[in-house]
């Protein structure tokens, strides 16, 4: 027969009992307070990202609004006096070509210093003459009056202007396709002395005058070459945009360049993943770029962080961070834009599949 447990036992029984009993409903209590707690997180971490968002908005709308006012600038820069001043020496270049006895095409070690200071010295005895003529009844010359223009290497036109200037016509295209001329007229006091830049329809944020600071006084060959790579360069870049526009407007959200065309960004937003395109040119006459990011992120991650649980909802905010497409920057550091953007477009679904999976069933 066993012995009764005295009363100081069975008291520490019961409190033993009560205790557990307390943990017990303290520990639910926790529990119950982390899933009320739990909806509150997650606002949180999507109120943390909605405000993110929000500033991207605003920085993005003053960007815009930056290159709206760029774009006003350069308009009201381009048009009244430079527009006169195109339009006075298209006249005087069409007049000079007009006039010509004899068009020599030169190309290769043809176009040489050589052949410029020919031209020099042509204009300035031309002018020299003219002078003379002027005062005294000097008969005329055959060989003075024989007009020859030079065309260098199928894009510029090198004409003897009045007043012994020597002015150079720019002829740009695209795809086989005629663009913009421009024109540029050097002068110099006199046959020894070194010319210099007096007028030219050159676009204002295209750096003409440094390149007459650092290659005319050495070069006037390498000046004019170095020119009209600036106006081409500017142009392909120029165009290439204006191309992916009109064939894939639909699908580009938001697209920025700068005034030369050296700095390019736009947004893919047709896609499940938001994919931002950013270019960068090394030079001004570069016409593919060097520094490439094409990075993608779903367009919806927030989604799966509301109806996830806690291990899901990391995983969401992982995959929304972004990710580069090294597929689409190989392409763009190899080929034209236009060119580039169609392999993008074409493989991006297969490869937006293979680095997000869950957007299969988004």
């Amino acid at each position: 027969m066993s012995a009764e447990k005295p009363p100081m036992e069975l008291g520490k029984g019961a409190v033993n009992l009560d205790k557990a009993g307390f943990l017990d409903v303290r520990a639910t209590s926790y529990e119950l307070e982390q899933l009320r707690r739990r909806p509150y997180a997650l606002t949180g971490e999507v109120n943390f990202i909605q405000e993110e968002d929000t500033r991207l908005e605003t920085t993005r709308a003053r960007l815009a609004n930056v290159l709206r006012r760029h774009e006003e600038l350069k308009e009201r820069l381009s048009r009244d006096s430079d527009k006169m001043i195109f339009e006075r020496l298209q006249k005087e270049f069409e007049a000079a070509r007009a006039a010509q006895t004899e068009e020599i095409s030169l190309d290769g070690e043809q176009w040489n210093e050589g052949l410029l200071a020919t031209i020099r010295e042509r204009v300035h005895m031309e002018a020299d003459r003219k002078a003379m003529s002027s005062q005294t009844s000097i008969p005329p010359d055959t060989h003075f009056h024989a007009k020859t223009t030079y065309r260098i290497k199928n894009k510029q036109v090198i004409c003897c202007l009045e007043g012994a200037r020597i002015g150079i016509q720019y002829e740009t295209s695209f795809a086989g396709e005629p663009c913009e001329i421009y024109h540029c007229v050097l002068e110099s006091k006199s046959f020894l002395e070194k010319m210099t830049v007096i007028e030219h329809t050159v676009p204002f944020f295209l750096p003409i005058r440094e390149a007459e600071n650092d290659l005319l006084s050495s070069s006037a060959i390498k000046f004019i070459d170095h020119v009209g790579e600036l106006l081409q360069s500017y142009v392909d870049r120029r165009e290439q945009v204006r191309l992916i526009k009109e064939l894939y407007g639909n699908q580009i959200g938001e697209l920025f360049h700068s005034l030369a065309y050296n700095w390019i960004e736009f947004v893919l937003e047709d896609f499940d993943c938001k994919v931002t395109v950013s270019l960068r040119y090394a030079d001004l006459v570069s016409v593919l770029p060097s520094r490439i990011r094409v990075l993608a992120w779903p367009v919806h991650p927030l989604k799966k962080i509301l109806v996830g649980d806690r291990k899901g909802s990391g995983a969401a905010l992982a995959q929304s961070i972004p990710s580069r497409l090294s597929y689409a920057e190989d392409a763009l550091r190899t080929m034209s834009l236009p060119e580039a953007y169609a392999e993008i477009v074409l493989n991006m679904p297969r490869v937006l599949q293979q680095m997000f999976p869950q957007l299969g069933g988004a």
